[in-house]
């Protein structure tokens, strides 16, 4: 007998997809997988657990549509990914980024208060244990310097029409725990990297220049600094606060592993040396571009608060988490 019925949304896509392969390897809950399969989400993702989920091709922006699903199947829990997520494509298309994800965060918030209260401040007993849980980033912080780390009391300065559109997500979601007292949970992590990540990304790029002999493009000087998260050791951290995070908070997920950019794509071109190796260095193909519009310097993350309140750990540091990301992509290159 299932525990209960979860709602991922997203779940096709990079993270998404690799949450349900995670819990799924200790299944306790039915689980429902809404999904629109846009260019980021891709079935082909699911395919080693499509048996063991339900599937639903849908769009989180059809209100209709959450409304009868919300009915049909009263989900007692909702892991949130859906969201558009890729900056250059915010730069040169905000509209979808306002509607996924703020509307479409809507829609699923007020679904839920509708499926799980009575009023504000009146769970229903059937859904004592109900949880919301919203996936963001750290981007909604803005920028660091040379030194610092966001930590949850960081005050939000989004630089981009993606992390403008997630912090103000993240303002709806808190709204509805203080209005409402919603059970809600958010978490902001750091840059994710593993297997399934759309090819756009930084890495798959990197990857995907490097074996096809293609110029490797780095944008600007090659010194922005990103926090890499492995996605198991995200997958694990969402699945600790979804459980046993306080309600109405937010946990920080990182990997401490500040990385540049540069030091990025010399890592995996050495790597592929090693892995794929060729007459010359793929590092001779990395390559200087133009650096794109309000480019962030650096994020890192201090993840002190998960890992003391919900004794949550990365088990990957970046040179380890790589070279398994490396062996993936090179097993499977149609996802290149």
């Amino acid at each position: 007998m299932k525990n209960n019925k979860v709602l991922i949304t997203g779940g096709a896509g990079f993270i998404g997809s690799n949450y349900v392969e995670y819990i799924l390897q200790n299944p306790e809950d039915e689980i429902f997988v809404l999904d629109k399969l846009t260019y980021a989400g891709n079935l082909k993702n699911l395919e080693t657990v499509s048996d063991k989920i339900t599937f639903i091709k849908g769009d989180i922006c059809d209100e209709g549509l959450i409304d009868k699903l919300f009915s049909e199947h009263q989900f007692q829990k909702v892991v949130h990914f859906a969201a558009e997520s890729h900056v250059d494509n915010s730069i040169s298309g905000p509209s979808e980024f306002i509607q996924t994800n703020i509307v479409g965060t809507f829609n699923l918030l007020q679904a839920s208060y509708k499926t799980w209260m009575t009023g504000p401040n009146a769970l229903k007993d059937e859904f004592g244990n109900a949880r919301f849980l919203h996936i963001s980033t750290d981007e909604v912080y803005g920028t660091l310097g040379e030194t610092g780390l966001f930590t949850e009391k960081t005050s939000y300065a989004p630089n981009s029409p993606y992390s403008a559109s997630k912090a103000s997500s993240d303002f709806i979601v808190r709204s509805y725990f203080h209005t409402y007292g919603l059970p809600v949970v958010t978490t902001n992590c750091s840059n994710n990297y593993g297997p399934y990540q759309h090819k756009e990304k930084l890495i798959p790029t990197v990857i995907r220049k490097a074996i096809s002999g293609e110029p490797i493009p780095i944008y600007g000087d090659g010194k922005n600094v990103r926090d890499w998260l492995y996605v198991t050791d995200h997958c694990s951290g969402i699945y600790r606060a979804l459980q046993n995070g306080r309600l109405g908070e937010t946990y920080n997920i990182g990997g401490k592993n500040e990385r540049n950019n540069i030091y990025i794509a010399e890592v995996i071109c050495d790597l592929l040396d090693e892995m794929l190796p060729k007459n010359t260095s793929y590092k001779e193909l990395i390559t200087y571009v133009k650096d794109r519009p309000g480019h962030d310097f650096r994020y890192a993350i201090d993840a002190s608060k998960i890992e003391k309140e919900l004794g949550w750990k990365a088990a990957e540091n970046f040179e380890s988490g790589i070279r398994k990301t490396i062996s993936w992509y090179l097993e499977n290159r149609d996802r290149l």
